[in-house]
This record gives C-alpha cells, structure tokens and sequence, in this order.
C-alpha cells in the first residue's frame, strides 16, 4: 500500500498544535505553541483565553507543520482532529479549522478522541523503534491534568478497542499536582516543578493516607464478571490533606516569602524554586509526589493483575513525571509485566498522537461527515 499522510491538529486545552505522521508509524513534523506564558499568571488555564490563543496560532502552526514535512494541504491524505473530549472553545477552534481544510482541499476529514490519541502516542513511537508486537491484552493509563483512566485496550479486525476499568472519581492527578502547586507558590504549571523539587525532599517526612473507595463489584453480594471490576482514583482528598497540613503547619508566612522572592523573576528557574523552599516545604512536596505516585502505580497493577493484562502503557502528561516511571518500571517488572511510556515531548499533548491514531481510521474508511461537532464530554470506547 502506498503511503498515507495524515495531517493532526489538536486543540483540546492549551496547546496548538499539528503534526504530519506517514502511515501510522513515522514522525515527519511535529510543531506544539504551547500557551504556559499566557496562563501562568493565573496559576491555570483560563478556558476564553486559550480559545483567543488558539485563533491566533491555528493557521501559522499548521503552515509550520507542512512546511517542516515538506507538504502541502494537496499533498496531504487526510486531516485529523481531535472531537473531544476538552474544553469547549478550544476544541471548536482546531475542529472549525480543520472542517475548513478538508472541505477545501477536498480531503476525508478523521475525528479522534483525545484520550485514544495519547494511548497512540506510545504506540506511535513504539513503532518507530521497531517493536510491532505488543503482547494483549493491553492495559492503559491516561494520567494528565485533566484525566485520570484505565483503558482495557484490545485490537479487533484491524480496529482498538476500548473498555474502561477505571477512572479518577473526581479531580485528576495532573490536576492535583497544578493544585498544589499552586498553594505553593511554585509557578504553573507545577506538575514538573514539583517533580523536580521532590528530589530534594524527604518522601517520608509526611504521610498522606488515600481513602478507600467503594466498588460495587467489590461486594460479596453483587456478583460482576471479572471483566467489569472497577479500579477508580481520588486525588481531591489529597490537595484538601496539602491544605491542612500547610494551615496546622503555620507555612503561609514561608510561602508568601516565596512568592515575594519568585515575582521579580519572570521566568523562574528550577534552582531558583529551590532555593526560595525551605525544608519543611521540600519534604512535604516530596510526599505528596510519593503518594500519588504510590497510588497510580498500585491501582494500576491492581488492575492488570485483575484483568489479566499482558502489557501496561503509561501516557498523558503526568506520565513525564520521573518518579512515576521509575517506580512502574521497577514494580511492572517485578510483576513481569512489560511497561511503555511515550517519550517527554510526545506525554503532554501533541497533534502527532492524533494523526497517528487516525491512520487505523483511514484505513477502516471511518471517515466525518459536514455535520461533526465537538464534544468537551466525549467517552472513549
């Protein structure tokens, strides 16, 4: 079969971007604008003022991402983007747009899920190293700043297919990390300024108990086939155990002092967000980042041990957090389970993930009409 182009945009959150992948396996440019200046001074997104981003930046990052490829919109196969889920505007900017392209340069036009895009993300570079192999069933973590879920994933006639085992019941763990961050005063967004000050912390200083969630399957009574048994997350039990401590702890002066020590710094380094934390704020960022790790890894094992998975993938933008990936791959290993993360550049989003989970699409002919919406709620299945 001959090549096949596929053009991605994505524009779910806060991040522009496009990329053109050939076949489903070969990066041939990827360009990200990434909005962190804008939303910083809010310590999080501001959802209108990531769709103004997006309006501004949509054409000249499409251009780069051809230009980079050596493509043109008549030289591409087809367009990609993502539906949902995400916020509202911002999806409707990179979906108006790509409906645009397709109809004028008479191109099939590819809606994808977010979530599926970053399990392709793995796959993606899984590809480019020449391990085509997967053993299945696969087993998925999404983890990022707005999604906590486990994905059951399995290939049917060509086709994935998702069962959701799992997801965060209420905030995300990216989600948490921002929060607490934030509480801080260690600048936004605070999933790898957390990561890195937690090196220089004592992960036991602080014991942060997670609640036990109730399962109905879990109950002697309900009888649910193994393959329906739930593993769901809560982190915002969490951020409120940050809160207590830093109140009962009498924190808020040292990080007031912070703050006033960062504002003349526009664009702080990690060595100057050490330096402005003492010890007691050093140790309580690292047991923070050991308890949420502890607690993504465990339940995700828990998971695969349950659903029989051969294989884990570990994916989204919480899952360029050091820790994390050390720890799964020393208890993946342990459990013989074999365990994928996609490079750093490809865990935060990215439009190369969306036109690589595309190409089975293209394949398949699934194929948007004139009438796609998008969806800030979309399910993956």
């Amino acid at each position: 079969m001959p090549d096949v182009f596929i053009l991605g945009i994505e524009s779910s959150c806060d991040e522009t971007a496009a990329a053109v992948v050939r076949s489903g396996d070969e990066l041939i440019s990827n360009v990200v604008y990434s909005q962190f200046a804008t939303h910083q001074p809010y310590g999080g997104v501001v959802p209108e003022l990531a769709s103004r981003e997006h309006l501004r930046a949509i054409v000249p990052v499409v251009r780069k991402a051809l230009e980079d490829a050596g493509k043109s919109y008549a030289t591409i196969d087809a367009v990609a983007v993502t539906q949902g889920p995400g916020l509202a505007g911002a999806l409707l900017v990179g979906l108006s747009y790509a409906k645009a392209l397709a109809y004028a340069a008479d191109k099939p036009l590819i809606a994808i899920n977010h979530l599926e895009g970053h399990i392709h993300a793995v796959l993606l570079e899984e590809r480019q190293k020449e391990n085509r192999e997967l053993q299945f069933p696969v087993l998925a973590l999404v983890v990022s700043g707005g999604h906590t879920h486990l994905y059951l994933v399995e290939r049917k006639q060509g086709s994935w297919v998702y069962h959701d085992v799992g997801h965060t019941r209420d905030d995300a763990a990216g989600e948490a990390f921002d929060k607490v961050a934030k509480l801080l005063e260690l600048g936004y967004p605070g999933g790898p300024t957390i990561d890195f000050l937690a090196r220089h912390g004592n992960p036991e200083a602080v014991k942060f108990p997670f609640a036990q969630i109730k399962h109905r399957d879990r109950n002697p009574q309900n009888r649910f086939p193994a393959d329906e048994r739930r593993v769901d997350f809560s982190y915002s039990g969490i951020k409120t155990a940050v809160l207590r401590y830093v109140e009962t702890h009498a924190m808020q002066a040292a990080i007031e002092q912070r703050r006033r020590a960062l504002d003349g710094k526009p664009t702080p380094s990690r060595e100057d967000y050490v330096a402005a934390c003492d010890r007691q704020t050093l140790d309580l960022v690292a047991s923070f980042q050991r308890a949420v790790v502890d607690d993504l890894v465990g339940k995700t094992l828990l998971a695969a041990s349950e659903h029989g998975a051969a294989t884990l993938l570990v994916t989204g933008g919480v899952a360029a957090n050091s820790e994390l990936r050390q720890t799964f791959e020393s208890r993946a290993a342990e459990e013989g389970l074999d365990v994928y993360f996609p490079s750093r550049k490809l865990s935060t989003d990215n439009a190369a993930m969306i036109a690589a989970a595309a190409y089975p699409r293209f394949l398949a002919g699934e194929f948007a009409g004139a009438e796609l919406s998008s969806e800030p709620g979309l399910k993956l299945r």
